[in-house]
């Protein structure tokens, strides 16, 4: 048996594709902490305030048994407001809440249209579903409406479901969200919108991509705790019956130890500062005008428009030796590889936050591109 595995391990390791756990290192530009706040004094503050008024680290159960707690209770309150949704049900990650969503809502007879580039958490949930999947290529509107027509052609019976993210994290593009929402409305179909990437960075208040949507009979929202807000977990958003349906069948949910109350306290004030405080949000979107700016004047590369800012090597070696090369030059750039991201595509992505300056970004795309020359 270990055999096999170290024979599996020594064949990726020879396609550049093996990964390992380090330690950090390096200036940031690979996290998700787009807002700076996971390491920031005002959670650190929130978290001491939680402790002080007797806040438990652990949950001690399931929600369905002793697990619930008022401060879970009241996250999901306020989230729910903030966002404008009815109800929100809060998850340990974002992971398990795509893979909540998508196990359990769609139904046997219902067809399930995804982007082809939706996250491994939503094919997780995909792979449990008993309903219909079909893939349509990336951030085409009229595949998505083609996909629906044929199904019902053949004979379909069930309910539509449309799913994307409003900010793609390997690409850091986005769908047209508004032409989607008229597909879904014109099929009488689901909208799934995954905003892990753009909670807390973009829309009013930080509100992400969909907040226009948010509260809709037909709209499903994903929002995650551990990037933008700084924390750790995840919110599904909907209506009331979605919310009930899911407390009784996600078995995710069911069976997993509810979150640490204690981050639900933190999660808290991370809301409202995204409510409340405009600064870190203003101060990303002018690095990423700048970093924008870089990456084509150095590079010859179009930027994406958002925090995520992808420069394609190609191949996964070519790819591994520049991210390490960068890594050298005190860079914590990664480089990312299929099957994360399609075949042929190895990349850096480069993940702005609000704890960088223009100073050091320019400095890493001087690098980049000297690196890329001499990879070339």
């Amino acid at each position: 048996m270990h055999e096999a595995f170290e024979s599996d391990l020594r064949e990726l390791a020879g396609r550049g594709r093996l990964r390992t756990l380090r330690e950090r290192s390096g200036i940031d530009f690979t996290s998700n902490d787009y807002l700076g706040l996971a390491e920031s004094d005002e959670l650190q503050r929130a978290a001491a305030a939680a402790v002080a008024r007797g806040v438990p680290v652990g949950s001690g159960g399931s929600r369905l048994l002793r697990g619930n707690h008022p401060e879970h209770e009241a996250l999901e309150t306020e989230a729910a407001a903030f966002f404008g949704a009815e109800t929100a049900l809060y998850f340990g990650g974002g992971y398990v809440a795509n893979l909540a969503l998508f196990a359990t809502l769609p139904q046997r007879g219902d067809l399930v249209v995804h982007d082809e580039l939706i996250h491994a958490s939503a094919h997780e949930g995909m792979r449990r579903t008993r309903a219909e999947c079909v893939s349509v290529a990336h951030n085409d509107t009229d595949a998505f409406d083609a996909a629906i027509k044929r199904w019902r052609a053949a004979g379909g019976k069930g309910r539509p479901w449309l799913a994307v993210e409003s900010l793609y994290s390997m690409d850091g593009d986005s769908p047209d969200l508004a032409a989607l929402m008229a597909v879904a409305d014109r099929h009488d179909a689901m909208m799934v919108i995954d905003e892990a990437h753009a909670t807390g960075v973009l829309g009013p208040q930080g509100r992400g991509l969909a907040a226009t949507f948010e509260g809709r009979d037909n709209v499903v929202t994903l929002h995650t705790c551990g990037k933008a807000l700084g924390t750790v977990g995840g919110f599904i958003l909907a209506r009331r019956s979605i919310r009930d349906f899911l407390v009784n069948r996600a078995r995710p949910f069911i069976f997993a130890t509810a979150p640490s109350p204690l981050v639900a306290a933190i999660t808290r004030a991370a809301i409202e500062l995204s409510r409340t405080n405009p600064e870190r949000r203003e101060r990303l979107a002018r690095l990423v005008q700048f970093a924008g700016g870089e990456l084509r004047r150095r590079c010859g590369i179009a930027p994406s428009g958002s925090q995520i800012l992808p420069v394609i090597i190609g191949a996964d070696t070519a790819a591994v030796a520049v991210a390490a090369s960068l890594q050298s030059r005190g860079f914590d750039v990664r480089a990312i590889r299929p099957p994360t991201v399609p075949e042929g595509t190895a990349r850096l992505r480069i993940a702005l936050t609000a704890n960088v300056g223009e100073a050091t970004i320019a400095d890493l795309f001087a690098a980049i591109a000297e690196d890329m020359r001499k990879a070339a």
